[in-house]
């Protein structure tokens, strides 16, 4: 399941992003007496009782004013609220409460999100000031004291939200639906791709960049096998991100990543692979999730025989940290070559939930030795004691061996190759956790 996302909200200068500092453990939003200073809002992870979850930092909202970047940081917090699954609304406890605080609170219940109530500033211990009392009148129920500059009163607020968190537990879809996740810069065609696939205009498509702001699953059945669509919004670049919605649109196809099985990385191949197109197929390599390199608008390249073969290894080159992700060349317009990508879906799934026997591990590693003597260090050679499959959905093994430090990150690789060689795992990638046998 997905993290939770937690919004910090409240009109300027309550101390959101002093208290956003706190929970994530270190400095990130600036942090300045100044109203106004936190412009954009800044995502980070943080874990509290075991569960990770995001939690966004806001600008200030001012309900009533008519300045332009008040009233583009009011829009942003109201994304992240539309985002969020608990809100953290801070108040000023020294300022008391003001008519700003009223109508953020109105605005916030209209949302139909849990609200945990945090009254900052109150940074002596002990019986709570007075002042903490009228914020009852906000209707939002019982108001917690926190000092986020000396960390009182934290663990409790962080106990509350908790509370409102999701079931961890709770899957939204049953273990035989695989999950695909189409990931991209704006306007390669994925809002396309999902329609062709539905057969009908279930999602916006236009070619003005940003049109999908959340992710949107769709459901969808295919000889026997249940899918679950997650259309994302494009991801592009920082400096590129003009518009402020779009920031939020990145968080959600992040979080959209974590959720899916599988990831169509689209590319649209009238640019070729691009700078954000290495980024965005990063995110899912790192997240350790089935992927599939998806050449969009094939239809419109001029080709001879050996274009396909070009484009090919140029996307070999430039995303060569994942050359284990097979490459398809379609046109979500016309519908070439779209129904090929539910077995290519199906098979790198499996690939990826793929587990492999001890015995039959350290058969092809003890061959892999044979061929290539492990590294060696001023007359101290590697040795390979024993392998195991740690986990699936990537693929994980354990290898333990003498010296941790003798393992060369080259011949890591060559192990890596002779697995794949042995059993496919096309489509996944592979990790590796080194361990050094007890000294005893």
């Amino acid at each position: 399941m997905a993290k939770p996302i937690v919004a910090i909200v409240g009109r300027p200068n309550v101390g959101k992003s002093t208290l956003f500092n706190k929970i994530v453990g270190q400095r990130i939003s600036i942090v300045e007496d100044t109203p106004g200073v936190t412009r954009d809002r800044i995502y980070a992870e943080a874990e509290w009782l075991d569960r990770k979850f995001t939690i966004i930092d806001t600008g200030g909202i001012e309900p009533e004013s008519k300045d332009e970047l008040l009233a583009q940081m009011r829009r942003q917090a109201e994304i992240a609220i539309e985002t969020a699954h608990v809100i953290m609304f801070i108040v000023d406890v020294k300022q008391g409460m003001t008519a700003s605080d009223k109508d953020v609170a109105s605005m916030l219940q209209r949302s139909g999100k849990p609200i945990v109530l945090i009254c900052n500033k109150v940074d002596n211990i002990g019986e709570p000031p007075m002042e903490l009392y009228e914020f009852y009148n906000l209707g939002l129920g019982e108001p917690l004291a926190v000092s986020s500059v000396h960390g009182l009163g934290i663990g409790d607020a962080l106990d509350e939200i908790a509370e409102h968190f999701p079931d961890e537990e709770a899957e939204d879809y049953g273990e035989d639906v695989i999950k695909v996740a189409v990931i991209g810069k704006p306007n390669a065609g994925k809002s396309s791709l999902i329609n062709k696939i539905l057969g009908e205009e279930r999602v916006i498509v236009s070619d003005i960049p940003g049109t999908t702001r959340d992710a949107i699953d769709t459901s969808f059945e295919k000889d026997g096998q249940k899918y679950v669509f997650i259309d994302t919004a494009g991801m592009r670049k920082k400096g590129k991100i003009y518009e402020n919605i779009e920031r939020y649109s990145v968080i959600r196809s992040l979080t959209a990543v974590e959720r899916a099985d599988v990831c169509l990385i689209m590319v649209d191949a009238s640019e070729g692979v691009t700078e954000q197109d290495t980024k965005v197929a990063g995110f899912a390599h790192e997240q350790g999730k089935a992927s599939i390199i998806v050449v969009n608008k094939w239809d419109l390249i001029e080709k001879d025989d050996k274009t396909m073969h070009y484009f090919r290894q140029d996307v070999m080159d430039r995303l060569s940290y994942m050359t284990y992700a097979p490459i398809a060349f379609i046109s979500a317009k016309t519908g070439q070559r779209v129904e090929k990508l539910f077995d290519l879906i199906k098979y790198v799934s499996e690939q990826h939930a793929t587990r492999i026997s001890t015995g039959m591990l350290n058969d092809i590693i003890n061959e892999a030795t044979a061929k290539v003597q492990p590294p060696s260090d001023k007359g101290k050679r590697l040795k390979l004691l024993y392998a195991t499959q740690a986990s699936v959905k990537p693929p994980v093994f354990v290898i333990f061996v003498n010296d941790r430090e003798l393992m060369h990150f080259s011949y890591e690789r060559y192990l890596e190759n002779q697995i794949r060689n042995t059993f496919g795992l096309e489509g996944t990638p592979v990790r590796f956790i080194i361990r050094e046998r007890s000294k005893e």
